[in-house]
């Protein structure tokens, strides 16, 4: 293993002597951009190394991830694994829990590969649920805890759940759609004894009460790395949530790749806050555990107990969305801004604009920003703090790990092809649809899609790079520079990102048409100074101005989550049709809510209701005094 000294050592000797090839050479950009980056693409050389040696290794041994956390286990019963609301649980007890899990399960009549749901709030409880059905056999789903009525259910059916374990916290969510799904067994965890159990559901507390909490061996056919392991959901870009494919080897990728390429230490402790139905909580963060990392989990994030947090429980990691960053920086500063010991925080969607302020107020040395899809192939991460970067590919070695920005049509979001039929990759600094070529034979480079085999092939570019390729298209758009970092710029489709969720327009656009009587309701993302991502804006025909507002209000509070109810509704008196009779949403959304340049009515989501959008009203949005 090379030490960090030689290491240091290494990239500063290979910098020097391009240094004086930067000063005579005849290919003179080339070694300007060899110059400048060396350093930092010899460290992610030798990280990436290490990632993709792991992952050989438990391939080759046909670890699962519930086999390398057993055999953590045994070896480091005593280490704590978790931390919540001040409850430590060690490697062992997550152990026996999972196993009277998967032991309890497996005499119940389900199937091999049965996937069975999991909705519950953040706790470790959580986290040993479905790793006691993938002992077992089964595959968790684990479904958004902000989902109800219709969504949830096809959320369950979406992934053919045969079971669902819900938190008591959700007993009411559960029985409001149980007659729906008579066919789905029910059971019910409850943090508390004695709590009211929801009829026709069984006490899990009970059911596992006496069952051996010995190592438990699945039984049931051959168990492989590329087995599936959990259902992530995901939004995609257009219709209702999506069950992304998570395998064994995918799970181990995802949490091996954060740890390794920013250099996580088995002493480091990670405060994770986030949701864990998500990605980012629930396997980026959570999942550090599994390779021996301490993680505090909380029940929900709170902007003012962050750092708290972070000092009582000594993390010295911490993850954030974009939105956390922004949070964390309108609490009026107190003595543990700095008091903590975090070194590194980890996340996605930190804006350029306030990367500067939040490391100089909070004192973090890194900022490891990455970008990825769940489902997807093309990850990046950031591990040398570049500012507003989501990661970097080098310039010169770009074959190495082959993603590319395609060129397309910024009108339509359609890709450009040459006249070869093959499409166009993008020169630095040309904005494109960022991809990564599907290479089964790669854990890092394959791409096992949804639960639903036609949205995964819609997510498959053919005929790329040549002919009878394949590329998995991640519907976003980026921009890369002559020095191989990567900046995001926009989501393309249907879907956009508020408060830390994807927000598929499609789904709120038939909800709308549902409430107010099928009329014509297009829904789109609007910029809003001082937020992260977009609000939700709807535009509605309503010429006759017919529609309850209030009524709209507590109808969509109702079948949507907070964060997909749009922020302000434009009614339209007037259709701004296309030839092929859709509504313009590109002039919608370039119109926005600035009602100096529109003459339709135009309503605001505060206080729970919507209310007519006045001059006050856009000032203090724009002037960022006014909260959405």
């Amino acid at each position: 293993m090379i030490t960090t000294e030689f290491h240091q050592v290494l990239i500063t000797a290979l910098s020097l002597l391009l240094g004086g090839f930067l000063l005579t050479g005849s290919r003179r950009h080339f070694f300007y951009v060899l110059y400048k980056t060396l350093p930092r693409d010899i460290l992610g050389a030798f990280r990436f190394f290490q990632v993709n040696l792991r992952l050989w290794w438990w391939e080759k041994r046909e670890y699962t991830v519930a086999k390398i956390f057993s055999k953590y286990a045994a070896a480091h019963p005593n280490k704590i694994a978790y931390i919540f609301e001040d409850k430590e649980w060690t490697y062992e007890q997550m152990e026996h829990y999972s196993n009277r899990i998967g032991r309890y399960f497996r005499t119940r009549p389900f199937s091999h590969f049965d996937s069975i749901a999991v909705f519950m709030e953040n706790r470790p409880e959580y986290i040993a649920t479905w790793l006691g059905l993938s002992k077992a056999g089964f595959v968790a789903a684990l479904i958004n805890t902000n989902l109800r009525h219709d969504v949830l259910l096809h959320s369950i059916n979406a992934a053919g759940c045969k079971a669902v374990i819900f938190g008591s916290e959700f007993k009411d969510v559960i029985h409001d759609i149980k007659n729906k799904i008579p066919n789905v067994e029910l059971y019910q965890w409850s943090e508390f004894e004695k709590t009211p159990i929801l009829e026709d559901a069984f006490d899990v507390n009970t059911e596992i009460k006496n069952i051996d909490s010995g190592p438990l061996i699945v039984q049931l056919g051959h168990s492989s790395p590329r087995d599936k392991l959990i259902y992530v959901y995901t939004s995609g870009t257009t219709g209702m949530p999506k069950a992304a494919v998570i395998n064994n080897l995918r799970y181990m990728l995802i949490i091996c790749g954060v740890n390794s390429m920013l250099n996580v230490h088995s002493n480091d402790r990670i405060y994770d806050p986030l949701p864990l139905y998500h990605t980012a909580g629930g396997i980026i963060g959570a999942g550090q555990a599994f390779l021996g990392v301490t993680v505090v989990l909380r029940r929900k994030f709170s902007a003012s107990k962050f750092w708290p947090d972070c000092v009582h429980y000594e993390c010295t990691i911490a993850q954030y969305i974009g939105e956390i960053c922004r949070f964390l920086l309108t609490v009026p500063p107190s003595k543990y801004d700095r008091m903590h010991k975090v070194r590194l925080m980890f996340g996605n969607g930190l804006r350029p604009q306030i990367w500067e302020s939040f490391v100089k107020r909070f004192g973090v040395n890194q900022i490891g920003e990455f970008y990825g899809a769940t489902e997807g192939n093309s990850n990046l991460v950031n591990i040398d703090s570049k500012i507003g970067a989501v990661g970097f590919i080098p310039r010169y070695a770009s074959r190495l790990y082959p993603v590319a920005l395609l060129k397309i049509d910024e009108e339509t979001g359609e890709l450009l092809r040459g006249s070869d039929g093959l499409c166009i990759p993008c020169k630095p600094g040309e904005a494109g649809i960022f991809v990564g070529k599907i290479n089964p034979k790669k854990a890092i480079n394959d791409f096992s899609g949804y639960a639903d085999k036609k949205a995964s092939e819609q997510k498959i570019i053919h005929n790329v790079f040549k002919k009878g390729d394949r590329v998995f298209n991640s519907g976003d758009i980026l921009v890369m520079d002559e020095l191989g970092y990567f900046y995001f710029k926009d989501r393309t489709g249907d879907t956009f990102r508020w408060r830390g969720e994807n927000v598929s327009t499609s789904e709120v656009e038939a909800i709308i048409s549902n409430v107010i009587g099928l009329k014509d309701a297009t829904v789109y993302g609007v910029q809003v100074p001082g937020n992260e991502g977009k609000a939700g804006m709807a535009a509605v025909y309503d010429p006759e101005n017919s529609i309850d507002m209030k009524e709209l209000a507590g109808k969509l509070k109702k079948v949507l989550p907070t964060y997909a109810i749009p922020r302000f509704i434009r009614i339209l008196s007037e259709l701004p049709m296309t030839g092929t009779f859709k509504l313009k949403k590109k002039d919608l959304q370039r119109d926005a809510f600035d009602i100096k340049k529109v003459k339709d009515p135009i309503y605001i989501f505060t206080n729970d209701t919507f209310i007519r959008m006045t001059d006050e009203h856009y000032n203090n949005i724009m002037e960022e005094r006014i909260k959405l």
